[in-house]
């Protein structure tokens, strides 16, 4: 039975100022948000409400993946790491992306048509102009979820369950489930559907935080092997996690194998750093992506994880907002306190 609490209430306040937009001397935008910094045993530092109740959409997609490796699913189907990383992605449609995506469901003898993802034109510009010029239609393939879904898919398999894989109550889901609550320590808040059509399972921006601090700092177990393959599986490819001139992809290779960053919609964000021990988790207020990867990006710097002056930092946070002509006409800035 679908439970949601009034969560859009329950998340409206305290919030945080983060991210400003400047133009012409004036402050012409605000982003609010939540945003918390975790290590296993809890919160070490946060801005806005940290038990504000969010959808994390697809920035928990890892989690959404343990099942498939700690159930053995993902080895007794010989998935290596670039299917992992395809698990935890919200990719371009790129052909590096859909090519692998159809050779798995053709490993498993399926087919585009088992997947429940629906389809959506690529985001990927190559791609994208290839079947407008063919006059062809995407299919589910092109989904940016259907490496998460050929994970559900694989896992289904192992389990011999049915085919309606994204009902919150199939053997798939309520594994998903069981993983969520475990990592995060909560039960969950609600549940909603996501673009994807899979269930979406609602949790505390602190929760979030700490489930991915324990990906950072795994333990020695089932569940701590499994939580290593996939972020080792999303730091070797994070052009597989969501592609070319996307900001997970790009915050992940300049920071040069020290943090899995994942984007969810709606201007969630989630960092795993293993060095550190340390999670992080954020969430805009207003569903801003531009406010969402500044911040992310802000967050990263404090952390000394990208160096002010990185180019990636520019080209997020730090540098000109430029017209069609190329002129500077504004600039994204960190409000006063976030983060301090």
């Amino acid at each position: 039975m679908r439970k949601i609490a009034r969560l859009s209430e329950e998340i409206a306040v305290p919030l945080a100022r983060m991210i400003e937009l400047w133009r012409g001397g004036l402050c012409e935008s605000l982003h609010f948000g939540h945003a918390v910094i975790a290590d296993a045993n809890g919160v070490v530092a946060a801005w806005g409400d940290p038990g504000a109740v969010i959808f994390p959409r697809s920035s928990c997609k890892m989690i959404q993946a343990l099942p498939l490796v700690e159930s053995g699913a993902a080895d007794a189907h010989g998935l290596g790491g670039r299917q992992l990383a395809l698990a935890c992605a919200s990719h371009n449609g790129a052909r590096i992306h859909i090519e692998p995506v159809a050779a798995w469901l053709d490993g498993l003898g399926l087919a585009e048509a088992d997947l429940r993802c629906g389809a959506h034109l690529p985001a990927d510009p190559d791609e994208r102009r290839r079947l407008i010029c063919a006059l062809e239609s995407p299919c589910q393939i092109h989904n940016n979820c259907s490496g998460k879904h050929a994970g559900f898919l694989t896992l289904n398999r192992h389990l011999g369950a049915g085919p309606d894989y994204v009902d919150p109550d199939h053997p798939v889901q309520r594994a998903v489930r069981r993983a969520f609550e475990e990592v995060t320590g909560e039960e969950a808040a609600g549940w909603g559907i996501d673009g994807c059509s899979a269930p979406n399972f609602a949790c505390s921006v602190a929760g979030l935080a700490l489930a991915m601090a324990r990906f950072a700092r795994p333990g020695d177990g089932r569940r701590g092997q499994a939580q290593r393959r996939l972020v080792k599986a999303m730091i070797a490819h994070p052009e597989l996690v969501a592609g070319e001139g996307r900001a997970c992809t790009e915050l992940m290779r300049a920071a040069g194998g020290r943090a899995v960053v994942k984007t969810g919609a709606e201007a969630v964000f989630v960092a795993i750093l293993p060095e550190r021990g340390l999670g992080v988790a954020l969430k805009i207020a207003d569903g801003g992506t531009r406010a969402a990867e500044a911040a992310i990006t802000a967050l990263l710097v404090h952390l000394g994880i990208l160096a002010e002056g990185d180019p990636v930092v520019q080209r997020y946070l730090t540098g000109p907002l430029r017209n069609w002509r190329g002129l500077a006409t504004g600039e994204l800035r960190r409000a006063e306190g976030f983060p301090a």
